[in-house]
């Protein structure tokens, strides 16, 4: 009977670490998640950020369309305003989101090809550096969205894997959205 009593607590030992590795497993992965939102977040604001100077210069320099201008710092607005949990986020959310931020990076397409008229702008050293940082912030965000689909693919595969499935079952650990192309990525942009 002692026996017995000592198997069982034995087994009832081995599921409870098994299951407690397992949630900290899933909380390491939502954070690694978390922190990759962040991270995406984080050269969004830098991109948001540099608008206002981008503008300024732009203003100073030339006598610009206003059109253009209120378009680029009403999409910059929209875009600040707008924010995301990682861990909370569902599919329509970052869809809304990243159709946000694409307005974002259209109006400042057309902003640039207007920007070819104005030669004196276009030499101007304020202009050619926030322009290379704008162009270094759209990098790092691809950079970064794509890290976060690399920790998001890693926590769903937890979320899915069996038997760590039962964990995030229990728990209520739920596949997480990833990026995704915007529906018309595979065409260039109307300027």
């Amino acid at each position: 009977m002692k026996k017995t009593w000592t198997i069982i607590i034995a087994v009832v030992a081995i599921i409870l670490i098994w299951g407690i590795s397992n949630y900290n497993k899933f909380v390491n992965a939502q954070e690694n998640m978390t922190n990759a939102w962040g991270q995406v977040e984080n050269v969004y604001q830098r991109r948001a950020d540099l608008i206002p100077n981008l503008v300024a210069v732009v203003k100073e320099y030339s006598e610009f369309e206003q059109g253009t201008l209120v378009a680029v710092t009403e999409a910059r607005a929209k875009a600040t305003s707008t924010t995301l949990v990682a861990d909370e986020m569902t599919e329509a959310q970052l869809q809304d989101f990243e159709n946000i931020q694409d307005e974002l990076t259209n109006t400042l397409g057309r902003l640039t090809a207007r920007i070819e008229d104005y030669p004196d702008l276009k030499a101007n050293e304020q202009y050619l550096t926030l322009q290379a940082q704008l162009k270094g912030c759209e990098n790092r965000i691809l950079t970064e969205r794509q890290r976060f689909n690399e920790t998001v693919q890693d926590y769903n595969r937890r979320v899915r894997q069996f038997p760590s499935s039962i964990i995030a079952s229990l728990f209520g650990f739920e596949k997480r959205p990833y990026f995704e192309a915007s529906e018309n990525a595979d065409q260039a942009p109307h300027i």
